[in-house]
């Protein structure tokens, strides 16, 4: 049994294989993205997106075929789709991409293609998020603090994260309450041995008992 289309034709064993295969790829892109996300931006309707992404692309290209004219047209008619959702980790994109290229292989019907790539793909994914690769173990700490405008009040600042830490960043500088107060963001490495309690307490000393805040847990990676 054929079914026939203005692209050609091709058979019900190509489309039942199209959409299997690419709902089996995607569903397996799916799941590694689960088990190797490590953040709490973690979005279960981004993965379903996902898996309809490649069974879309799939079909989109089971349609269009070898036919230009229609390939035209399905782009005019894509090009006013508007996303308006951020993504939130670069490695998002990625994963897009990869369900998007698989769908394409699908839809062409190279089969055999499709399944070596992921596999191949998948595995070095796993690799990576297993043995860490190209990760920069420097732990960093963002600085928060206000202080009267002064500039002599920054220079104190300055002062005791010389004494407190390897290296500092002056990263903004705010004006806060109308202009009564400068609050001041470092990116900084603490001094081994040194604790956030003593430096918060540090700086409570030197800015005539404004707010002091140290957030941890940053990598140099992630600023």
């Amino acid at each position: 049994m054929n079914l026939t289309d203005l692209s050609g034709t091709f058979s019900v064993f190509d489309v039942a294989a199209t959409l299997a295969l690419s709902f089996v790829l995607s569903a397996a892109i799916g799941w590694v993205y689960q088990r190797t996300h490590r953040n709490i931006s973690y979005s279960q309707s981004y993965v379903q997106t996902l898996v309809v992404i490649g069974m879309v692309v799939a079909v989109i290209m089971l349609v269009v075929g070898s036919n230009i004219a229609r390939a035209f047209a399905l782009v005019g008619a894509l090009s006013v789709i508007r996303f308006r959702n951020a993504i939130k980790e670069t490695r998002d994109v990625g994963f897009i991409f990869l369900v998007m290229a698989i769908g394409m292989a699908v839809g062409t019907r190279f089969y055999l293609l499709a399944a070596v790539a992921t596999a191949f793909i998948l595995l070095v994914v796993f690799l990576m998020q297993r043995f860490d690769w190209f990760k920069l173990d420097i732990q960093r700490q963002v600085v928060k603090v206000q202080v009267p405008p002064e500039a002599r009040y920054q220079q104190d600042v300055a002062d005791v994260l010389v004494r407190t830490t390897l290296e500092f960043e002056l990263v903004s500088v705010e004006t806060v309450r109308g202009g009564a107060l400068t609050e001041l963001f470092y990116s900084v490495r603490l001094k081994p041995g040194v604790t956030t309690t003593e430096i918060i307490g540090a700086l409570s000393e030197i800015n005539a008992g404004q707010k002091v805040t140290v957030l941890t847990g940053y990598d140099q990676s992630d600023m």
